[in-house]
């Protein structure tokens, strides 16, 4: 697949989603570069902002085998992973899989689970593998978590460890609708009894996986000029050497941005990057990856403001 077929299949995809979600078109561009770039995605917004719907109309739309896990306190680690159950009439274990085993899947309200189970997701998200009883078995190479909270309410939730933060790609904060496009939510949607569903919306499926093998592929050809990456390099330093933050970004964040970048120019038709792809994924990059210094957190100044004021600081490349 060329670099034209890519932009042509996520055109596609987006016009597909949009016949069922109205608006979000940065979190839709944010998931198809993910998808490239082989990451997983973080979704953060206030209940009925369509995080579960347009995870729903996302895997529609590749074809990948999906599946939900909806996060209680009360969930243990192999009501994900499975586990190997004895049958009594073979009198032979045999493995019995967990919803973990699908190519897209949607971790819902993840932040409502305790950290034991959580952490259930850590070798999947970064070795795309599972361990059960010391035997290691393989995820499809296409396995992608959309994981999703809710940052209103604060009891009987469990904020994910940092270790595990790392593991997303993005952390992508959803809005609410503008007026026109409340306006189109309640004309749209306001008829129709119960959820809405993606193939009643006609949500078609316009890639399967050898059109995304072939994407992911294309990316690679992406070049990434030592400009480029001296910018990349020089923001990822920058938030470890202010007083506004504690901890900075990490080096893996640094391979990631450069990664996405790629998937971004890819999905843009360009075989190489330029600067406007690294800042356009700064924030959803690097925001769930910095701790704010409890001076910057007594002043009110929130993750994104000190990000943006520390963009501006490093010189892009012409």
């Amino acid at each position: 697949m060329n670099l034209a077929d890519v932009k042509t299949l996520a055109a596609a995809m987006r016009a597909e989603i949009a016949k069922a979600v109205v608006g979000q078109t940065p979190t839709v561009d944010l998931m198809l570069t993910a998808l490239l770039a082989g990451g997983h995605v973080l979704l953060e917004g206030p209940p009925g902002t369509a995080k579960t719907f347009l995870a729903q109309c996302f895997a529609r739309t590749v074809g990948l085998r999906y599946g939900r896990i909806q996060f209680t306190p009360d969930l243990m680690p192999g009501d994900i992973l499975g586990g190997n159950v004895f049958n009594f009439q073979t009198s032979t274990f045999s493995l019995t899989k967990g919803p973990i085993f699908r190519e897209l899947l949607l971790a819902d309200e993840i932040n409502r689970t305790p950290p034991k189970t959580q952490a259930a997701l850590l070798e999947a998200m970064q070795e795309r593998s599972v361990t059960l009883d010391g035997v290691r078995h393989a995820l499809s190479p296409r396995f992608t978590v959309v994981a999703t909270q809710n940052p209103i309410e604060q009891q009987g939730t469990y904020p994910l460890p940092e270790a595990q933060l790392d593991r997303f790609l993005f952390k992508q904060t959803l809005p609410y609708p503008s007026l026109e496009e409340e306006r189109l939510i309640v004309t749209r949607h306001g008829a129709r009894a119960g959820n809405p569903d993606p193939v009643d919306l006609g949500v078609g499926v316009v890639a399967d996986t050898d059109a995304i093998a072939g994407a992911v592929a294309a990316v690679a050809g992406v070049r990434l000029t030592e400009e480029i990456a001296e910018y990349v390099i020089g923001l990822i330093r920058v938030t470890r050497e202010t007083a506004e933050i504690e901890t900075g970004a990490s080096p893996r964040a640094g391979a990631m941005l450069a990664l996405a970048s790629r998937a971004r120019a890819a999905l843009e038709g360009r075989d190489y990057v330029i600067p406007d792809d690294v800042k356009a994924l700064v924030l959803p990059a690097l925001r769930h990856r910095i701790i704010l210094s409890p001076a910057a957190e007594i002043e009110g100044r929130s993750v994104d403001d000190t990000l943006k004021t520390l963009i501006e600081r490093v010189e892009a490349p012409r």
